[in-house]
C-alpha cells in the first residue's frame, strides 16, 4: 500500500487528533450541527443527514464521493490501529498506524482490524440476541436477490465466529470504489424496504452495525488481499459490564441498550 493515503478520523465531538499527515478528522452527521473546525460530511455530494441511522458511513460515503487519492481509510476517535506514531491524548502516549508505517504494507491491498472472536456464538446468532434481526434478514433477502454471488458467503454468518468489526480499514482507492458501489446499493435497498424510524435511537443504527458483517463477504467472495493490524483503543472498554449485557442477551432474551 503505497502513495497518497488519507485516514478519516470520524468523530461527532471535539476531541484530541493525531497529527501526522495520514490522518483527515472529519465531522460526521454534521448537517445541522455547530461546527467542530474540522472538515465536515455535508460538502459535497453527502449522506451526513443520515448519520442518526448509518452512524460512521456517512463518512464513508462522504469519502467515497469527495476524496481523489490513491487510498481512503477510516478509524474513530476512540479507535485507531497500532503502530509506531507517538499519539499523546489524555495525558497518555498511544502507538498509532502513521503514514511511514505504510512502506511496511506495500504487498497488501487492504489493512484490517484483528479479527475478533465470539467463541459460543455464530455471527449470526450474535447479531439475534443483541440486536433486532430483521434489518439483517432483508439484507440477505436483498443479497440473493441483487448479488446472488454473495449469498453463500453471507449464509455463512450463521456459522463463522469471527469478523473484522468496528468498520475500520485502509484500502486501495480502486477497491474502496467498487466496494462502496456494492455496500451503499444493499443499504440504500434496505433502507427502502423497512422502517428504520420505528427502533429507538440505539437500535436504529443498523445500518453501520450490518456494514460491518458485509466487509468480510465483500472481502472474501473477491479474494482481496488483506493485512491485520492491532486496534488500540483510546479509552477503556467495561469488559465486565460487556460480557454481562452479551450473558443477558444470550440467554434471557434482553437485547442490548447501548454501546460499550
Amino acid at each position: 500500500m503505497q502513495g497518497q493515503t488519507k485516514v478519516i478520523v470520524a468523530t461527532h465531538k471535539k476531541y484530541e487528533m493525531p497529527t501526522d499527515e495520514l490522518y483527515l478528522p472529519l465531522q460526521v452527521g454534521s448537517e445541522g450541527k455547530e461546527s467542530l473546525n474540522i472538515e465536515k460530511d455535508c460538502t459535497g455530494d453527502n449522506i451526513s443527514k443520515l448519520n442518526p441511522f448509518f452512524c460512521e458511513l456517512t463518512g464513508v460515503y462522504w469519502a467515497w464521493k469527495n476524496l481523489d487519492i490513491q487510498n481512503v481509510g477510516l478509524v474513530h476517535y476512540r479507535r485507531y490501529f497500532k503502530g509506531s506514531f507517538d499519539f499523546f491524548v489524555k495525558g497518555k502516549k498511544k502507538k498509532i498506524l502513521c503514514e511511514k508505517d505504510l512502506e511496511k504494507l506495500s504487498d497488501f491491498d487492504v489493512i484490517l482490524p484483528k479479527k475478533r472472536n465470539y467463541f459460543i456464538e455464530t455471527l449470526y446468532s450474535h447479531y439475534n440476541h443483541t440486536m433486532y434481526v430483521e434489518p439483517l434478514d432483508i439484507t440477505g433477502e436483498i443479497i440473493k436477490r441483487d448479488y446472488p454471488e454473495y449469498f453463500s458467503e453471507f449464509e455463512k454468518l450463521k456459522t463463522r465466529k469471527s469478523a473484522h468489526m468496528f468498520n475500520m480499514f485502509i484500502m486501495k482507492k480502486d477497491i474502496f470504489d467498487k466496494y462502496c458501489e456494492w455496500l451503499f446499493d444493499i443499504l440504500f435497498k434496505l433502507k427502502n424496504k423497512i422502517d428504520y424510524e420505528k427502533y429507538d435511537s440505539f437500535h436504529a443504527r443498523f445500518f453501520g452495525r450490518i456494514s460491518e458483517l458485509l466487509l468480510d463477504i465483500y472481502i472474501n467472495v473477491n479474494n482481496i488481499r488483506y493485512k491485520e493490524i492491532d486496534v488500540v483503543n483510546i479509552e477503556k472498554t467495561n469488559w465486565i459490564k460487556k460480557g454481562c449485557s452479551f450473558l443477558k442477551a444470550k440467554f434471557s432474551g434482553k437485547k442490548y441498550e447501548k454501546s460499550f
